[in-house]
Order: C-alpha cells, then structure tokens, then sequence
C-alpha cells in the first residue's frame, strides 16, 4: 500500500524485513522443540539461537539466483550458523510451514492492531452520540424529509454498526490465527507432531486440525469479508457526513486547520474530502474480499496461485482498513455539528415534519383511515406549495392538533440511550 494511506503501527508488520523476522522466529522456535524431543544437539541449537534475522537485501540476493523466497531465506539465515549446526535447521519441515505458521502470527498481531482502531471508532462514535442525544434533527427516508429524530440517535446506529465489525472482526482473528507444521502434505511423516503444538502454543496459535501442507484459505476469505464489512460500516458514517455537509443542508461539517484550502480554483469551498477518501477505500475492500474468495480453492493438498494474491491483497487490505477506521474515528472526534441549523431545518418545513402525528390523531379520534390519510395528505401538499403552514390549512378545514413539536416524537428514546449506555460501559 502507498504511503499516503499507510501507518507505521500497520504497515510495519508487513515488511520484508519483518516477515523474516517472523520466519527466524518459528525456524528458532521448531529448532527448540526438536532439541527438546532429541532431535537436534543442544550446541546446535545454541548457534541457531545465535544467529540473526537475514537482511531482506542478503535474502533477495540468493533469491535472484533461487528463484525460491523461503529457500533464499533459509540460505541467507544460515550464513550465520555453523555448518555443523546448520544441517539441523529446518529440520522435517516443508515450506509452507514456515510460511504458514508466521502469517498465522503476523495475521494475529494485525487484528489486534485493527481491533484497537475499531474499538476506538465505537467509542468515539458513543461519546459523541451521548454528547448529541438531545440534538434534534430532522430524520430521512430516500433522501427527503420523514420525522424528526436526533442526531445522536444517527450516530448510535453508526457505534452500533462498528461493535458488529469488532465482534465480526474478533471471530475471525480466531480462525485466522492458526499455524501448521505437518510436513509435505500434512501428515507428520517426517515431523513429529510436538513441533508443531510447540511452535503454536509459544506463538498463541491455534493449530489446523487435518492440514494439508497449507492453513485452509477460507480463514483468510472470512477475515477479509469482516474487514470489507467494517470499511462498509465506516462508508456508511462517511457518506452521512457527505449529505449533511451539503451546501444546502450544512448542519455537519469536517473539522479544518486554519490553513485549509477547498479548491484551486474557488476560495469558498470546504469540501468534505475526508469522508470522500473514506467511500473510496471501502471500495479497495470491497473488492480484496472477493479476491481472497477465489484463493479458497486449491489444487489437491496445496499449488501456489494463492501466494502472489496474498502478498499483495493481505498487507494492503490491513493496511488500508486500519488507516480507514483511525481517519474515521479522528474524523467523528473533531466533527463540527450545528444544531441550529438542524433544527431550523424541521422548522421550514412548516410542519410537514409532524403530518404523522396528526393521522395518529385522527385515527385516535375515530375517523376512517382513507379520510385522515387524505385529508393530512392534502394540507401538506398545500404547505409544500407555500400556501400556509401545515396546522394552519388543517384548521382551515376544521381539523384541531394536538400540541405539535419534535419533542412528541421523542418520548421513548431513553429506551435507546439505555441501550448505548451499555455500550459505552464497553470501553475501548
């Protein structure tokens, strides 16, 4: 992923340097439990724990030469270990359980890492929606006016929507961090088990019950469909930030420095890029999810199609969901609310806004539904085309409201300030 929508805490885990880090990590760890079965000398495995992680420039050398990264790896990683001992490294295992296992390991440490970022959106998105319970605003249906609601109502939907992604997320980091070391097609043959459940246990991994020489891709496939779904969620509250901030409407808009500038061209613009770039790379996700659906299926035990897909779609999506959801949260954070212009925006409506609750009263009262539902019907269309204001034309035709107002719509929305409370009590 480029810079520009990358983070050091992320990205980094996604480096050359550290994925053969990862690798000296499970070879040192594999090398432990063989010492510990008797496999290997103990002075052997003193001069592998010696030995440092390879350079990505000295693994690339031998790679030019190879034609094989993990081999290249091996090479490189042994220039630092005796020859004696070097014979021992490696020992029984097959390619992928290095390979396997380590991103198993990183896989784990990027949830986490996007876990914090997404727990942090939720409660963002929870505090601010507490801060703005009573902040009335017009509600929308197919992008016209419906009732009134408050904007700390829409926000708790958002927080809502966020902890589904965490507890989607959470599942999936489950399934994703597992390892295998199994050999060559994933019966054992040449390893014994131990190593295996070794390696694992010291790296927190779950182990693949019946592997095959790789760790079973839909894992990968289910972490991806969470992470798309989370940058859909974030989409969601980017794309209502969009639409308040309309020129028209106003009553959000981004928070800026005092530097800003909208537009080249037009001095007057503040334009609400943020939460545009945020749509944009829910699309990237959208898209890495469908990509590592087709990585499910292999050719019999294993075949390589999936390893250039990964290298690039895995990192990248990580990478992108993580700088998505912190921009998000540091997006809600700031996010300059007006509620008087939200307010005046169900004032202009001359009532229209309320129409509901005077059908509810009719109907209360006794008249037939057709008559009620026409009869309101045709006082709004009057009021839409400016004649008078909606109780106004209602009473012209001897039809008497109740008290109208947005507080009427209001009267159990504790019920759902209750549930956000719980929420809150989560914490970050």
């Amino acid at each position: 992923m480029i810079s520009r929508y990358s983070l050091p805490e992320m990205a980094d885990l996604w480096t050359d340097q550290a994925r053969y880090a990862t690798w000296t990590k499970v070879e040192v760890l594999a090398s432990q439990a063989q010492a510990t079965l008797g496999r290997i000398p103990e002075s052997a495995l003193a001069d592998i724990r010696r030995a440092k992680v390879p350079s990505a420039e000295r693994v690339a050398e031998f790679e030019r030469e190879r034609d094989h990264e993990i081999l290249s790896f091996l090479a490189a990683f042994c220039e630092d270990v005796p020859d004696d001992s070097a014979r021992w490294v490696h020992l029984g295992m097959t390619s992928y359980d290095l390979v396997d296992t380590a991103l198993g390991y990183t896989l784990a440490r990027a949830c986490d890492v996007l876990l914090r970022a997404a727990r942090r959106l939720r409660g963002v998105l929870a505090d601010k929606a507490a801060g703005h319970w009573d902040t009335v605003c017009i509600g929308r249906t197919h992008g016209m006016h419906a009732e009134p609601t408050t904007f700390g109502h829409k926000l708790a939907g958002f927080a809502f929507a966020i902890d589904r992604s965490v507890r989607r997320l959470e599942a999936a980091r489950t399934e994703v961090a597992v390892g295998t070391i199994s050999g060559s097609v994933g019966t054992y043959a040449l390893i014994d088990p131990f190593v295996e459940e070794y390696v694992c246990a010291e790296l927190g991994l779950g182990v693949e019950p019946a592997p095959s020489q790789v760790v079973a891709r839909d894992r990968h496939a289910q972490l991806l469909q969470a992470v798309a779904a989370l940058g859909a969620c974030v989409e969601q509250i980017a794309t209502e930030v969009r639409l308040l901030s309309r020129s028209e409407v106003r009553e959000v808009e981004e928070s800026r420095t005092a530097g800003y500038q909208g537009s080249s061209a037009m001095p007057h613009k503040r334009n609400p890029t943020t939460s545009e770039r945020l749509v944009g790379l829910a699309r990237l996700l959208r898209g890495h999810a469908g990509t590592m659906l087709e990585n499910v299926a292999l050719w019999h035990e294993r075949d390589l199609s999936h390893s250039s897909v990964e290298r690039v779609v895995v990192p990248d999506a990580m990478i992108v969901a993580h700088y998505q959801t912190t921009a998000a949260a540091d997006l809600v954070a700031a996010l300059e609310v007006f509620p008087d212009r939200m307010r005046a925006a169900i004032d202009r409506t001359g009532g229209l806004a309320f129409s509901s609750a005077v059908l509810a009263d009719l109907l209360e009262s006794g008249t037939e539904r057709e008559r009620a539902y026409r009869a309101v019907q045709a006082a709004a269309n009057g009021a839409l085309s400016g004649a008078a204001d909606l109780e106004t034309l209602l009473r012209a035709e001897g039809i008497e409201t109740g008290p109208l107002g947005p507080e009427r719509f209001l009267v159990h929305h504790d019920v759902i300030l209750k549930r956000l409370d719980a929420l809150r009590d989560m914490g970050d």
